[in-house]
């Protein structure tokens, strides 16, 4: 499934190739030079960087993608067409291959240029970001990508991978080792161990045996082109919603700005089904989709983005200040903000780890609906999250139970979602309820689960569980930086108490007093569900996103 938004009324394949008329090719002649191109001439290859933008003035191209048979099409521009896609924008690795098929003449544009054309022209701004996401869609809906995933539905590997790609919007094709019996025998041939799957082939050239995400992201050249060297005017940690709102807006402010996430935008929002209280969508946004907007909105702008690492530490002592990844490069920048969010606790299950990913989920996208299609499942957890969880699964599966802790759902869910859970008929809730014990081998085949009222426990043969109950933050690599609650959240401005607070007094060492986002550390500030006292919303997010870069100006002019 497409995380990008299909404009409504238009035909799609007009608006994917439109024709610039010739006054909108002439606001693009200031920046750019007349190429004189053969026929034959490749002008650009999968895996390239930096790689221009051409509007054709005369003459044709064809658009094709290698794979291991040869050559498929994509496209073929005509004058008055352009080339580029999503990568144009990102400045992640080209995935296709350009040849000139009849010589002519382009205007080519340095990637710098079109960014600047973007942003000061917004009919032409309009017309290429449209073109750029409907390309994309359409790479994607026909797995036209340069990676494949040989794997199977019950490995939860294979859903790992599968989930980092589709998150990033990243075109694959996926080969199904359950039902294709040919790719099977092809692996056993090569001594391929089920511990091995799933195999993942790279630009058609590097074969991968259950890769991290880490090096899928290298692999496909995700973090292309980021300079480690240079000192930023900011580094944010995390891309969910506030961490994208800060990037979006600092970004259109002239900050240069370099987001890093460990696995894929939208955080735990963007594995939210459907969003219905979110400003502006009445009837509702995926989490996967808002968080694709704002990433291609961010890098229109100029942002730049590191995927599939990690941050292990920040070194705080000396501005600017350091973060260190998992891989052990370093980037540096005058400011900071931290959008790490925070992750659904684990129940005190002894087996639980073993059946995650095969039977135990901790989000509910289009991809785990389809795991449990006409199946009985649970879902644990009473608020917003496990509820819209809930009620999208509901549209699958035959029977959702959902188990809540308390005696009630959470005074925090929207009233429009628990009324929606009252009424529904596929929908049973079951409050004062925790499951006690898990049941499989190498996948989940049941469970059993306590009524604290009656003391009645309950054995089921559900094979599919989703936990959303209670959050803790990612601040481990925060330890003796900045102040935290007892439970881990930063604290921020009039929160802070320099001499009595729950984690060691941290010196503050300015005569002003710190901003309200900001942590006990000047130029480092903290938004989104990471922050002590954040309310949980994905509105709230955003505007605390925006709010700080306000405040990260400030703290730019002082440093």
């Amino acid at each position: 499934m497409s995380s990008w938004p299909i404009p409504s009324a238009l035909d799609a394949s007009t608006q994917r190739f439109p024709t610039l008329t010739a006054a909108q090719i002439a606001r693009v002649r200031p920046i750019s030079r007349v190429r004189k191109v053969t026929a034959g001439e490749i002008l650009f290859e999968p895996g390239d960087t930096d790689v221009p933008f051409f509007v054709l003035l005369s003459g044709r191209m064809e658009i094709v993608q290698p794979h291991l048979l040869g050559e498929r099409e994509i496209a073929t521009h005509e004058p008055g067409n352009f080339t580029g896609e999503i990568t144009m924008i990102s400045g992640q690795r080209c995935l296709v291959r350009g040849r000139v098929t009849e010589a002519g003449e382009f205007l080519e544009v340095s990637g710098d240029g079109l960014r600047t054309l973007v942003a000061r022209d917004a009919e032409l701004s309009d017309i290429f970001m449209r073109a750029f996401i409907l390309r994309r869609i359409a790479l994607i809906s026909s797995g036209e990508g340069n990676v494949v995933v040989m794997g199977s539905m019950h490995c939860a590997n294979t859903l790992r991978l599968r989930e980092f790609l589709n998150r990033n919007s990243h075109p694959f094709t996926y080969i199904d080792l359950d039902t294709d019996k040919t790719s099977q025998e092809l692996l056993d041939r090569f001594d391929v161990k089920m511990s091995e799957v799933p195999v993942v082939i790279c630009n058609w050239a590097v074969v991968l045996r259950n890769p991290t995400t880490q090096q899928v992201a290298d692999c496909l050249g995700f973090n292309a082109g980021i300079d480690g060297s240079q000192v930023r005017d900011l580094i944010i940690v995390g891309a969910g919603p506030s961490g994208l709102a800060a990037a979006v807006y600092a970004a259109s402010e002239g900050l240069d700005v370099l987001l890093i996430e460990v696995d894929s935008p939208g955080g735990q929002a963007g594995s939210s089904s459907k969003i219905e209280n979110y400003l502006g969508f009445p009837t509702g946004v995926s989490g996967q989709e808002l968080a694709a907007r704002a990433l291609v909105q961010a890098q229109k702008f100029g942002a730049k983005m590191i995927v599939g690492h990690k941050v292990v530490e920040l070194s705080c002592k000396t501005r600017p200040y350091q973060v260190l990844l998992d891989n052990g490069n370093s980037l540096s920048a005058r400011a900071i903000v931290i959008s790490t969010g925070a992750q659904y606790n684990r129940p005190p299950l002894l087996n639980l780890r073993n059946f995650e990913g095969q039977g135990v989920y901790y989000g509910a996208t289009h991809m785990e609906s389809q795991l449990c299609a006409n199946e009985e499942i649970v879902v644990v957890g009473g608020g917003n999250s496990a509820g819209q969880a809930a009620v999208f699964l509901s549209d699958s599966a035959r029977k959702v139970h959902m188990l809540v802790r308390s005696g009630g759902l959470s005074e925090s869910m929207s009233r429009y979602l628990i009324r929606r859970l009252e009424e529904h008929p596929k929908i049973d809730l079951h409050f004062k309820t925790e499951i006690t014990d898990l049941h499989g081998e190498r996948e989940l085949q049941g469970m059993d689960w306590i009524d604290r009222t009656t003391g009645v426990t309950s054995t089921r043969q559900i094979r599919h569980l989703f936990m959303m109950a209670g959050a803790s933050p990612r601040t481990e690599w925060l330890q003796g930086c900045v102040a935290m609650d007892g439970k881990g959240f930063i604290l921020t401005g009039r929160d802070l108490d320099f001499s009595a607070g729950e984690t060691p007094a941290l010196n503050w060492p300015l005569i002003r007093s710190a901003q309200m986002l900001e942590t006990s550390l000047p130029g480092v500030f903290a938004v989104g569900d990471v922050r002590a006292g954040n309310v949980k919303r994905v509105a709230s997010a955003v505007g605390e996103g925006a709010i700080a870069i306000h405040l990260v100006h400030r703290a730019l002019a002082e440093a």
